[in-house]
């Protein structure tokens, strides 16, 4: 419970006027050391609690951060979370978290509201909002935005490189002997499942082995979407001794649509997916990725943001996906048998 004490009565307790009291509250002024003991004593015999968001608001600050997320209810965004909050713990910044649903008018609004809280700061990760928004964002708060990489915000954009990765997961399996390699890729409107395709096909063009249009199906990065894309693969015409899953939920997915038909993972079928939730450790087998450190993630977010509220600069490091090689994937034996309708 807050105390009734009022910073008044703590200043006649004290013999010192309400403003030094005050300006001694905020650091704000250096007063004699006698004045400041007798303050110190007037709080501590009148058991003075003072206001925090009120001097707060008076310095302009509310002590918020907005986050904009896509889903709150992901492993992904969830686990990046959690990594804010604790690069925020101990600062005195709280998140106020907005779920923008890979919709840009949600997420538009989900920034309005956010900013009408004059929320002191804002990260943004990923989302469909247009990098005009961001930049008119940018001009009025300190701004961090994952995912994405916006010429006009030099030092304040944080993205992994999903090409890369997913050159790299294709790479690993064609050194692995296959050669047809199906793809679920995420939606199309998403850059980093865009970058994951174009990873995807620079791969198959450097091994010289042929993009197959009826190999690639389209999820949502949802584990359903994964299982409907696997289980239409099986239906289709083309054969393929491995999938590459956009992501690790679509992934699951596929593991089960898979596991329904009979098919072992990796012995008939290799199975990648990219992100390393950490639930991926543990699926049966557990599955080859790339990793994105969420977690760490978002406690660099964090205490990046803490120094652009100091004054500093960001320092967003520069981090590159790493190849995980787990027990989903195998080497192709060509005595073993491809994909059979």
């Amino acid at each position: 419970m807050e105390s009734s004490v009022t910073l008044a009565e703590v200043a006649r307790q004290a013999g010192v006027s309400s403003s030094t009291v005050s300006r001694i509250l905020n650091g704000t002024t250096n007063v004699s050391h006698a004045k400041r003991e007798a303050v110190e004593r007037a709080i501590t015999a009148l058991n003075y609690k003072p206001n925090v968001l009120a001097r707060n608001l008076a310095r302009g600050r509310t002590m918020n951060i907005g986050v904009l997320t896509q889903d709150i209810s992901s492993p992904f965004y969830g686990d990046m979370l959690r990594g804010i909050e604790q690069g925020l713990a101990g600062s005195g910044y709280l998140p106020i978290f907005a779920d923008g649903h890979w919709h840009a008018e949600e997420e538009n609004a989900a920034i309005d509201v956010l900013l009408s809280h004059k929320t002191d700061a804002m990260i943004v990760l990923g989302g469909a909002i247009p990098d005009q928004r961001l930049i008119e964002v940018a001009a009025q708060v300190p701004l961090i935005v994952f995912g994405r990489d916006i010429h006009q915000l030099p030092g304040q954009c944080l993205k992994i490189d999903n090409e890369q990765g997913a050159y790299l997961l294709t790479r690993h399996l064609i050194e692995f002997g296959h050669q047809r390699i199906a793809h679920i890729a995420g939606p199309s409107a998403h850059r980093d499942a865009r970058d994951r395709l174009s990873g995807y096909k620079t791969a198959l063009e450097e091994a010289g082995l042929p993009f197959i249009p009826e190999l690639v199906l389209e999820g949502d990065f949802l584990e359903t979407s994964g299982f409907v894309a696997a289980t239409r693969l099986f239906e289709g015409r083309e054969m393929f001794s491995a999938i590459f899953a956009a992501n690790d939920q679509m992934a699951y997915g596929a593991r089960l649509a898979l596991y329904r038909k009979g098919v072992r993972v990796p012995d008939d079928i290799s199975l990648v997916g990219f992100d390393d939730l950490p639930s991926s450790t543990y699926t049966t087998p557990p599955l080859t990725t790339v990793r994105q450190p969420t977690y760490e993630l978002g406690i660099t977010l964090a205490q990046s943001m803490l120094r652009m509220l100091s004054g500093e600069r960001a320092n967003l490091p520069d981090i590159k996906p790493q190849l995980v090689i787990r027990e989903s994937t195998v080497m192709l034996r060509y005595s073993a048998s491809t994909h059979r309708r």
